[in-house]
Formats: structure tokens, sequence, C-alpha cells
């Protein structure tokens, strides 16, 4: 599963920071797409959310709003739970 997680970010989002870290330090293996650095990015998360808002995860075509409140849900989907 963790081949399919997606994360859309800029580099100045503490809470992309924060996701980034979460998912390394859980050994969770993930794709980022720089919001900043290409439009087509920022363009996908409001296609996805109709927003424009980091960080934007998509775990097995589920979407993420943020990270620090959707951590419970994301750590359930990702079966981290102990």
């Amino acid at each position: 599963m963790s081949e399919s997680v997606k994360i859309y970010t800029i580099p100045t989002c503490s809470d992309c920071n924060y996701a980034k870290r979460y998912f390394t330090d859980n050994n969770i293996a993930y794709v980022e797409y720089n919001c900043e650095s290409d439009i087509k990015y920022a363009e996908e998360v409001f296609h996805l959310t109709g927003k424009q808002v980091v960080p934007t995860i998509v775990i097995d075509e589920k979407v993420f709003v943020g990270f620090a409140e959707n951590l419970s849900a994301i750590t359930e989907l990702l079966k981290l739970g102990k």
C-alpha cells in the first residue's frame, strides 16, 4: 500500500514537513509533488479537493486535506496503530 501514498506540498509548509517526517519515520514510501515548483500539481490539488490547500495527501484514492487533523485516519488506513 505504501507505494500509493502521494503528498502535495510547498517547501514552507510546516504541516507538509511534519507529514513527510511522519512517513519517513514510519518507513512509508511516498511520492512528493511540489505545488510551488510545478503549477500542474497545484491544479491537481484543486481538481482533487476544490481547494488549494497543502498538504493534500492521497492514499489509495482516499484524499486527505491537511495532515495533523487527519493523523488518526491516516494511521489507521496505513495500519500503523499499535
